[in-house]
């Protein structure tokens, strides 16, 4: 039995180290990277990563409201479409509602990511970065997030055949939280939702910026 359990943990971890490494078409894939000075490196890697808000995730079909979903589409810039209509400042137009209801409808495993409408507004505060120590604390206070009381921040979606493969689509995350993680967790989430049925041929088609 461990050895099956720890087996079926390496092709999970074979399939994310997969996904993380661009399987992916090569016009998909990002221009190699650039070497960068010693200075610059450093710098980036100095910065203090804001701390994780508090978050409910969800794999329940009955949480994603439609309609918040579309709302965190135009917030985060988000087109479901490969060629997006852009408007003139450069935004893509809002996704169709009844397509989005029927695209929920035929996935096959949704991850919703939740937070409390506060933290939000906090991490969206140009003083934010200021205080990060005193809100990290008062953060951790908040009541318990729950899909009811909070704000939908993050979301993807995977459809399959059932059987042998899978595609992660639309993955997303509000801008004020981007750069926390919490995209990996919602990639992480699907993979082990679509392991556990036993597919592990696993694609994700996204933009350089979306990796």
């Amino acid at each position: 039995m461990l050895t099956r359990h720890k087996r079926e943990r390496e092709r999970e971890m074979a399939v994310a180290s997969g996904i993380h490494a661009a399987y992916l078409p090569s016009k998909f894939q990002p221009p190699p990277k650039t070497a960068t000075s010693k200075t610059t490196h450093n710098k980036t890697f100095s910065r203090r990563r804001p701390p994780l808000p508090p978050l409910f995730i969800s794999t329940n079909p009955t949480h994603v409201n439609p309609h918040h979903l579309r709302d965190l589409y135009t917030l985060s810039n988000h087109s479901c479409h490969r060629f997006p209509a852009l408007a003139e400042d450069g935004r893509p137009d809002p996704v169709d509602l009844d397509k989005l209801l029927i695209a929920l409808s035929h996935s096959c495993i949704v991850v919703s990511v939740f937070s409390k409408p506060e933290v939000v507004s906090y991490y969206s505060s140009s003083s934010s970065e200021n205080t990060m120590g005193f809100g990290g604390d008062w953060l951790r206070r908040v009541v318990p997030v729950t899909a009811e009381n909070g704000m939908l921040v993050g979301f993807g979606r995977a459809v399959s055949d059932g059987g042998l493969t899978a595609a992660i689509y639309d993955v997303v995350v509000i801008p004020s939280l981007q750069g926390m993680g919490i995209g990996k967790m919602i990639v992480k989430r699907i993979i082990s939702a679509l392991t556990s049925r036993g597919i592990y041929d696993i694609a994700a088609l996204c933009s350089h910026e979306e990796r």
